[in-house]
Parts: structure tokens; C-alpha cells; sequence
């Protein structure tokens, strides 16, 4: 199993920028349904060079590490009992160059296994781009000496999950604990996908005083695969010495998630005594 940093948000829609060589890519999450087995990227080049792209799938999922830091797990070999989507999700061009202000439109195929189980199957989907070779210089204009020339690739890295049948899914937060450090208190909450299908949300955080005032709050998007730890801060400088309650709320009012794949679920809920010296 390997560790990398994740490169995007993993359920996100809008298309965003990547660096100076690479494409934007839409939408970061592709939901596939089992009746129609297919569904399509977008590649656009902002740029002023061609952009060579090359597709590729991984099976991989966000995960924490010790110190609650969200990565992206990838499994080169995912064990058979893995929900993994990556051998047989089928990407048309695999290869293509974009021409500078101009868009390619890649078709995604799924080929399941016959017999394949009703479930969720994940996979992510790798956009490797980089620019074309600038042309050679004309022979009159080079100049003595060597020139050395440094090609970037950017990787972008999306979900795609793939939907046979009925799913379930749900969410649970055990263990939540905060302390404050400096003028920031950190936070971290145990997170379990609690039905068969990835659990794709919001994490809202809420600090208020004893009163109920709000004194601090924050949101992330949080997409829970496998268990993970995730730690979070909330500002607290300024804030009087006293005790404080720490709530969370956790629930899947995501506008970045694509209606066809949004599961409509329970909200949770849980919360810790602060206290502030």
C-alpha cells in the first residue's frame, strides 16, 4: 500500500486550474451507473502550447496519516474483496494532445466482470499532461553552448464511482477530541463509512461559549472511503478563558456533487467540552 499527497478534493465538480502545463479537468467526480456503463471527461488547454495527456486508473481512496493529515491511499494490487473499479474502467483516447484553446472529450467504458455484485466500486482516474516539445530553433539562431530543457507533468487526480443496483450509506464520528494550542484549537474525530457506498459530505464545526454565542466555525468537504482520523483547527485567538462546546455536523449538502450521484442521509451530530485558559 502507498501514500500520496491528494492532489485534489475528491468530489468536486467545478472545473479547476491545474499548473502552467497541465489541462482543466471536468467534472473531478464521474458517477457511472451499471445500465449505461459510461461517462466522459472534459480536457481543456488554457494554455499557448499543445498539451500532451495520457489517461490512466489507480485504485485509490482519501485516508489519514498519524498526524490526521488527509491523503490519498493508492493499492497498485487492491485485494479481490476490494470495491475496486480500476481494471476495468476503459478511458477512449488513452493518449490525445490538445491544442492550445481547444478541449478533448474522453469517454469513459466500464467492461464489469460478468456477474458482478450489486454495490459501489471506486476508482480514481489519472490525467497526466504535459506540453509538446517547443519546435527547434532555426540553425541561424543558435548560439555555442548547451541548453537544458526541463519538461513538467501534471498529474490530476479525480473519483469515479461506479453504481450496480441498491447502495446504502451513512456515516459515523466517534472519538472527537480538541485542544487548544496557541491561538488555534485542533481538533480530530474518528470517521466510518457506515453503508456500502462512500460517504461524500460536509464536516461543519461549530465553537460556542457558554452563553451559545458563536465564536468560531468552519467547514470542509469530506469523502470517507475506509476509517480515517482527520484533524482539523479553528481560530481562537482573542476568546476569554471559560468553557466552550465544540459541535459537529456532519451531513451530504454537497452542490459540488453531481445530483446522480448524491445519497440523501442522516445527518450526524456530535460535540466536546473546550476549555480556554
Amino acid at each position: 500500500m502507498t501514500r500520496a499527497r491528494l492532489l485534489l478534493c475528491l468530489a468536486v465538480v467545478t472545473p479547476v486550474p491545474a499548473l502552467a502545463q497541465g489541462v482543466i479537468v471536468a467534472p473531478h467526480l464521474v458517477h457511472v451507473d451499471h445500465r449505461l456503463r459510461s461517462g466522459q471527461l472534459i480536457l481543456l488547454n488554457p494554455g499557448t502550447r499543445p498539451v500532451e495527456v495520457e489517461i490512466s486508473t489507480i485504485f485509490g481512496y482519501p485516508g489519514t496519516d498519524s498526524t490526521g493529515r488527509v491523503m490519498l491511499v493508492t493499492e497498485p494490487e487492491p485485494a479481490a474483496d476490494r470495491p475496486s473499479a480500476a481494471g476495468w474502467i476503459q478511458a477512449y483516447p488513452r493518449r490525445a494532445t490538445v491544442p492550445p484553446g481547444e478541449r478533448q472529450v474522453v469517454r469513459l467504458l466500464a467492461r464489469p466482470p460478468a456477474g458482478l455484485p450489486d454495490g459501489e466500486y471506486w476508482t480514481r482516474i489519472v490525467v497526466a499532461a504535459r506540453e509538446s516539445p517547443a519546435p527547434p530553433a532555426p540553425a541561424d539562431s543558435a548560439v555555442e553552448g548547451v541548453k537544458i530543457g526541463l519538461t513538467l507533468e501534471v498529474r490530476t487526480v479525480i473519483a469515479l464511482i461506479y453504481r450496480k443496483g441498491a447502495v446504502t450509506g451513512g456515516v459515523t464520528a466517534s472519538g472527537l477530541t480538541a485542544d487548544v494550542h496557541g491561538d488555534s484549537l485542533h481538533f480530530g474525530v474518528g470517521l466510518a463509512r457506515a453503508g456500502t457506498a462512500a460517504w461524500l459530505g460536509m464536516l461543519r464545526a461549530e465553537l460556542r461559549d457558554s452563553a451559545g454565542v458563536l465564536r468560531a466555525r468552519d467547514s470542509s468537504q469530506v469523502a470517507v472511503y475506509y476509517p480515517m482520523a482527520p484533524r482539523y483547527r479553528l481560530p481562537v485567538a482573542g476568546l476569554s478563558p471559560g468553557r466552550y462546546w465544540l459541535r459537529l455536523v456532519l451531513d451530504t449538502e454537497r452542490d459540488d456533487v453531481p445530483p446522480e450521484a448524491r445519497l440523501r442521509l442522516p445527518v450526524v451530530r456530535d460535540s466536546v467540552e473546550v476549555r480556554i485558559q
